[in-house]
């Protein structure tokens, strides 16, 4: 792709536009909760919202990390250990994980130039162009905010403030 191509710089601010929005959205449940609510699992089966977090920020580091020139999936990930939490975690270390997540996103993405998006990158030796990489990562970052917000508002019950339209 040419460097001067509008739809691929305007895809890339999309994109970035699109994953500034989704974890805002989580934010704004976070804003809500009270520490120990980050470990409330629904049931048995289910995630905390400090476990749904341990994942995303263990798969952006993965995906992220040497973007453009390593596969996505890190062969020192441990993906399985994302669902697992040490008893002594805290809300604060939620939220460290979460900020590194999104910063190795964010300046991954903010790094990429147009004419990247049909460059190929590998997640699990499984090529993708650069593009495809991207939306993969939007579809699964706002799968997970949407599981955040779920647990945060069935938490909350009543008092829940509605981060769209009420």
């Amino acid at each position: 792709m040419p460097d001067h191509d509008p739809i691929a710089a305007a895809y890339l601010e999309e994109a970035g536009r699109s994953l500034r929005g989704y974890k805002r959205l989580a934010e704004g449940a976070f804003a809500q909760l009270q520490d120990a609510d980050f470990f409330y699992a629904p049931g048995p089966e289910s995630n905390s919202i400090a476990v749904i977090v341990k994942h995303m920020a263990g798969n952006m580091r993965s995906r992220w990390t040497d973007f453009l020139t390593s596969d996505g999936e890190k062969p020192d990930r441990n993906r399985d250990q994302e669902f697992e939490l040490n008893a002594a975690a805290t809300r604060e270390q939620v939220m460290r994980w979460w900020e590194d997540g999104w910063k190795l996103v964010f300046d991954a993405i903010g790094d990429l130039k147009p004419e990247d998006l049909g460059r190929t990158v590998y997640i699990r030796r499984e090529a993708h162009t650069v593009l495809q990489a991207i939306n993969r990562q939007v579809a699964h970052y706002a799968h997970h905010v949407g599981q955040i917000l779920y647990v945060a508002k069935h938490i909350r019950k009543s008092e829940w403030k509605s981060l769209s339209i009420p």
